[in-house]
Parts: structure tokens; sequence; C-alpha cells
């Protein structure tokens, strides 16, 4: 079962889709003081971290992460910040009528009163439906969905990167091959030059099981088993490429 954002009201899920949005999932810290702060900051009555317990990426703002490695991390102490709470998670909770708690609640109704003042006075401009590109009335929403972009952007970026390492190794060819089995005394000149007429053949993932060997790739794999058998066994078991199994050669030739 997918691991999903503890916060309220997300529905966040670690899949693929969202993987590919650039959502991370973060677990709750193991230091105790960091834990209690995360779990007060959810604003969720009752609620305890476990061990399998996680936030999405959504929730924090794009400096609390570190994307120098392969793995996007939280960086230490960070906590998260950004939430849509509903009115009555807004507000402090009654069970807590301390001195300070009741300042404090004061203090957010004052504000409350003169942001809803300055709405009255000053009205803010209503969002035009008409045109999908209108930027969204909350900054916290515009910059949760530029913290998104730019994940993406960050996603493509690697996947590129794969893409043109595996196009790379799609393109290695006997020739390079045989080079590299000459310096290692895996074969003689005389095999060289039989299998300098393949030199053009690629050696890709194209040819992996499920799918059907050309007559050139099958014709390569029988001379240099028959006469390089070290060679064949190199290239198929330390360098991994997709040599058909021995067993398969065999019934070939019958």
């Amino acid at each position: 079962m997918p691991e999903h954002c503890a916060a309220y009201k997300c529905s966040n899920r670690r899949t693929s889709a969202n993987r590919a949005r650039g959502i991370t999932f973060h677990k709750f810290p193991k230091d105790k003081d960091v834990r209690k702060k995360w779990e007060v900051a959810l604003r969720r009555e009752g609620f305890t971290a476990s061990s399998s317990s996680v936030l999405c990426s959504q929730h924090f703002k794009e400096g609390d992460f570190d994307r120098t490695g392969q793995i996007v991390r939280l960086r230490d102490g960070v906590i998260p910040s950004i939430f849509s709470f509903s009115v009555h998670l807004q507000r402090l909770e009654k069970g807590r009528a301390t001195s300070t708690s009741r300042r404090a609640e004061e203090s957010l109704s004052v504000a409350s009163q003169d942001s809803q003042q300055m709405a009255t006075s000053h009205p803010q401009p209503q969002p035009n439906d008409d045109h999908g590109y209108a930027l969204p009335a909350s900054p916290t929403t515009l910059k949760t969905r530029l913290n998104e972009a730019l994940a993406r952007v960050e996603s493509l970026e690697r996947e590129k990167k794969n893409a043109m390492a595996r196009e790379k190794r799609a393109k290695t060819t006997v020739k390079s091959l045989l080079g590299d089995l000459r310096e290692m005394n895996l074969i003689n000149e005389e095999l060289n030059e039989k299998l300098e007429f393949y030199s053009d053949l690629q050696i890709d993932v194209m040819a992996k099981q499920g799918h059907e060997y050309t007559k050139d790739y099958r014709e390569f794999a029988l001379a240099l088993h028959l006469h390089g058998p070290n060679a064949y066994k190199y290239l198929r078991e330390t360098r991994h490429f997709p040599l058909p199994h021995p067993h398969t050669l065999q019934r070939w030739l019958r």
C-alpha cells in the first residue's frame, strides 16, 4: 500500500505519477525535539508520528531541501511550514489556555480583524477565469507551484542525462570491443581479422532476451564463442553485454 502524506487534507501518495511530478516524501526526524516540532506544525489533534509516517515535499520551503546529491534530502533541523488549514485549525487549542497562548490568540484575532478591514476598504481583484494562465490569488499556492515546476525541471534533467548515457552504451560497436579484447589478450590477430567483418555491428539492448537476434548478430556470436570462448565469457558475464547463452548457441547449431 503506497505511503501517504500525514499532513491535514493532503492526498499525495508515494506513486510513480507523483514522483514524475517531482514530489518527494520524507520520514519524520529521529531527533525527538525536531520530531515533536513536526507533529505540532501539523496541528492534528492526538497525532503521533510512527516510524512509517511521512510528509511530502509540498509542505516545505525550497530552501529546506538539499538537492546536491542524487537523492533529494531535507536539511538538518528544518520544520514543515506550508499547509492549507481549515479555520478551526488556525486558532490555538482551547486546552492550552496559558497566558502566552491567550496573548497569541488575541494577537491573531486583532490581525484577523485588520485583514478583514483592509479587504473591505481595498477589495482584491477577482481572478479572471477566462484565462488559464492567470496567477493564483495565494502567494503560498504560487510558491508551491513554482517549487513543483523547479523539481520537475530537475527530474527531466536527470532523465535526459540517463537517456544520453543509455544511448552512448547502445552505440558500442564490435570494432570498439575488438580493440579492448586485443589489449587484454583475449583474442589473437587471426580471430580479430575474422571478426572485422562485423565491425559496424552494434552490441545494444535490442538483442536482449525477448527480441529476435539478427542474422549478423548470430554469426558474430557463434564465431566469437567458437574461436574465443574466454572473450565471449568476458563480454557476457563481466561487461554484461546481451550475448546469447551458450545453450542458445548450441540450439542454433543443431
